[in-house]
């Protein structure tokens, strides 16, 4: 099965991988080591980060059933954006985040982005600290060009005026003398090794500042505002310009499980999110957010549904509806909306294959499973009720690596002793059955089948 054309995982990222899998969870890390298909959207995604590393804004929609890949995309992204030199912020929305609405529902997620904050040094999160002394160390390096003594009076004479001048360039913008504020306090901090207070600012850019009062006791400045709930999203521009102003390409932004917003119950508050998504959108595609990227992943109900989706929002249904060209058949990949479809069989098989691979190489043995039987798994499951447009990748990755582990542990058993005993169900009917009156019925995600061949796997 040619192993050799597959990369070496490193064993920490293939041991959380396979975790991840085994619980129909998206892997945070490794998730290239299982890309397979979607090439047109991640070309599509790539194409719209290299337009905003050029000083442009965009916004995307992945759209796609529960399972179908929409998480793994958008994690699949994050890594091509580390890798052009972007700082990724990620988040998913839920209950208590939302992007509007009383009771800090805005600023949870603002607070979630700003702990997830990712650069290409640190993938992982929490990056702030690093992002800022990385600016320090390269305003630094550049003085010592100059001629300037380290740790001298004048080097930090010089430092601080440089700092000042590169800041005066946010202050036009809202919030942006409070944020210059704040970061020629922390070169103040930095320069004094005063951690307190350096940990302080960096609670502000967080926004973890519940009041003014205790923001100003912690910092020591006079006269400064907070993060809060009908801000948040100004100084997320602001973190953009600065991360430009830095050296980055710019701030991409990966808001997943949209379809909370869907399930608001009310709908002024409902409209308020969508009114959020508005100004973020227009922003964005009207050049007012230079370097910013805006990924929402969510399902089709989040977007097409007239009552409580997108859709329900009259100022976006006339921006992100299908146009009358092409009558469904073809796909512009242009758009703002990236719907996905089933993967095909060929697709899927290869998925398999890969994922065999993974396991031997993780667990250090010979996988006892042969090509006919990794068909035979992959035509039973596509054989279920439903199947042909239910079946996502989310639940064969599962099916197949819980097969695996099986055929690990119980080394007297084949894999006909396992397959033969499972009893064949029917796929799932509906994926949001929790709301009544739903059209469940997705022609995006329908396929027909091609015949599963070994021969038409690439890796």
């Amino acid at each position: 099965m040619a192993a050799n054309t597959i990369t070496k995982v490193p064993r920490r990222i293939l041991g959380t991988l396979l975790s991840s899998l085994s619980g129909g969870v998206v892997p945070r890390t490794g998730a290239p080591y299982i890309a397979i298909g979607r090439t047109d959207e991640i070309t599509a995604l790539t194409a719209a980060l290299d337009r905003v590393s050029d000083g442009e804004g965009t916004t995307k929609f992945i759209i796609g059933r529960y399972g179908s890949g929409k998480s793994f995309l958008i994690q699949l992204s994050r890594g091509y954006a580390l890798d052009r030199g972007f700082v990724t912020a990620d988040c998913d929305l839920s209950p208590e985040r939302k992007l509007a609405g009383s009771g800090m529902y805005g600023l949870a997620t603002y607070r979630e982005l700003m702990k997830n904050i990712a650069c290409k040094s640190s993938p992982d999160g929490g990056a702030l600290p690093v992002i800022i002394e990385k600016w320090f160390t390269s305003i630094g390096s550049s003085l010592m060009e100059e001629g300037y003594e380290r740790d001298s009076e004048s080097y930090f004479s010089a430092f601080g005026s440089t700092i000042m001048k590169k800041l005066r360039e946010l202050e036009s913008d809202v919030g942006g003398f409070d944020f210059a504020t704040v970061l020629k306090t922390y070169f103040d901090a930095w320069k004094d090794n005063d951690d307190v207070l350096r940990s302080a600012c960096v609670k502000w850019l967080r926004g973890e500042y519940n009041n003014r009062t205790e923001a100003r006791s912690a910092l020591g400045i006079r006269s400064i505002s907070i993060i809060n709930d009908d801000n948040w999203y100004d100084f997320l521009k602001l973190f953009t310009a600065f991360s430009r102003l830095v050296g980055y390409s710019g701030l991409c932004v990966f808001i997943d499980e949209c379809v909370n917003l869907f399930k608001i119950p009310n709908r002024v508050s409902r409209e308020n999110n969508y009114e959020k998504i508005l100004s973020m959108f227009n922003d964005t595609m009207q050049g007012r957010a230079p370097g910013l990227m805006i990924v929402f992943g969510g399902t089709p109900q989040f977007l097409e549904d007239t009552r409580r989706g997108l859709y329900s929002y009259e100022a976006l249904r006339s921006r992100l509806a299908d146009c009358r060209f092409g009558n469904g058949e073809l796909r512009s990949l242009m758009q703002p909306v990236l719907r996905l479809k089933r993967l095909s069989d060929s697709e899927l098989l290869a998925l398999v294959i890969r994922l065999t691979h993974l396991h031997g190489e993780y667990h250090g043995w010979d996988v006892r499973i042969t090509d006919e039987e990794m068909r035979d798994f992959l035509a039973s499951s596509l054989k279920r009720e439903g199947a042909d447009s239910m079946i996502t990748p989310r639940e064969i990755i599962r099916d197949y690596v819980t097969l695996l582990d099986l055929l690990y542990t119980n080394p007297d058993k084949t894999y006909g002793d396992i397959a033969g005993s499972i009893e064949r169900s029917t796929a799932p009917v509906s994926e949001t059955s929790e709301v009544p009156g739903e059209d469940t019925a997705d022609s995006e995600n329908q396929t027909d089948k091609k015949t599963v061949s070994l021969d038409d796997i690439i890796f």
